[in-house]
């Protein structure tokens, strides 16, 4: 996306409406916005097309019984582009970030297995000759992001009306444990249709059923227990730079223990804030923040976020690039879509 990028008001409408439905055929979108079904159908796939956005179902390995984790690393000059697109082929990386000025690599990891957590933290990265440095650290509460989240930047942007024609009126996303006490279990049926959803969160009941082998019917109702049980949720990835954010930021704060819960879900409030979470390590809340310029970010950052009630210390740094975001993929600014999404549009 070029700084002068802006998308119209209505392809933001029909952004939003996603956010809320993002599942929701063409003519309900239509009918809650007052456009054609037509219409909604060209500008969504033009959206898809530019890399502006994307719907994909994401699995949740909490609702598995498996941690999240952290990682910060320290790489040698020249190194960090390279091991920055090798951890985003990895499927049990979500999320790469450059930052520091191109000297580090911020990742966020959800390996499906202990074995794959441990092969990637315990093995490859410390052995790889340009890592300098290697930090990881456990996601302990979810305060914002995934799950159904509206990322609030958005809010205001639709009617109440038209939100509640939408289904708007459902209960909003709530912070929970990040692990389940009571994992899920996947099966084989479970895996193919998950990975069907993941290419395309928008796939049709007969698209995944074929996938996984089943009729429509009994891949409807599966998946609305999955959903339920929150092991998968359908998220809406929006390029930040297409609704004009071209300032991002991951902010390492250090808060009193006693102040982490309520600074977290104060984050969880900020429209500038995409996600936030508490996590194990000397930095004890983290948080990605999405501003349109630095004089937004400094103002964000020093007044709001500064004023936190037991806030001790905090890090800005600023995003040289995204590499990957919720599984998906990046290049300058834009959404890639993985070759088996691109085959089934």
């Amino acid at each position: 996306m070029t700084e002068s990028a802006v998308l119209p008001p209505e392809d933001v409408r029909i952004i939003r409406a996603l956010q809320i439905a993002p599942r929701a055929s063409f003519a309900a979108i239509a009918a809650a916005l007052g456009m054609t079904e037509g219409a909604v159908n060209r500008r969504y796939r033009r959206l898809r097309a530019d890399g502006a956005v994307r719907v994909a179902g994401v699995v949740n390995p909490g609702a598995l019984g498996q941690s999240r984790w952290l990682v910060r690393l320290r790489c040698r000059p020249g190194s960090v582009v390279a091991i920055a697109d090798a951890l985003a082929q990895r499927d049990d990386v979500n999320w790469v970030a450059l930052s520091a000025a191109g000297s580090e690599i911020t990742c966020a990891t959800q390996s499906r297995t202990r074995e794959q957590r441990e092969d990637l933290l315990g093995q490859r990265l410390p052995r790889t000759a340009a890592v300098i440095d290697i930090n990881a650290f456990a996601m302990l509460r979810q305060f914002l992001g995934g799950r159904g989240h509206y990322w609030s930047a958005l809010r205001g942007t639709l009617s109440q009306e038209e939100e509640a024609a939408l289904g708007g009126g459902r209960p909003p996303f709530t912070e929970s444990p990040v692990v389940a006490r009571e994992p899920v279990r996947l099966g084989p049926e479970d895996e193919r249709m998950l990975d069907a959803l993941a290419a395309d969160g928008r796939a049709s009941l007969v698209d995944l059923a074929t996938a996984a082998g089943l009729t429509p019917g009994r891949v409807s109702r599966r998946l609305d227990v999955l959903l339920r049980q929150r092991a998968v949720h359908v998220d809406v990835e929006i390029a930040p730079a297409a609704l004009g954010y071209h300032a991002r930021a991951i902010l390492w704060l250090r808060v009193h223990p006693s102040a982490v819960k309520s600074a977290g879900r104060a984050l969880a409030e900020e429209p500038e804030v995409a996600f936030a979470a508490a996590t194990s390590g000397p930095w004890n809340l983290y948080a990605v923040a999405h501003c349109r310029d630095l004089d937004e970010l400094f103002e964000f950052t020093s007044e709001r976020v500064g004023s936190l009630a037991g806030l001790q210390s905090m890090e800005v740094s600023p995003v040289l690039r995204y590499v990957k975001q919720a599984g998906t993929r990046l290049f300058d600014d834009r959404l890639v879509e993985p070759p088996t999404a691109r085959a089934r549009r």
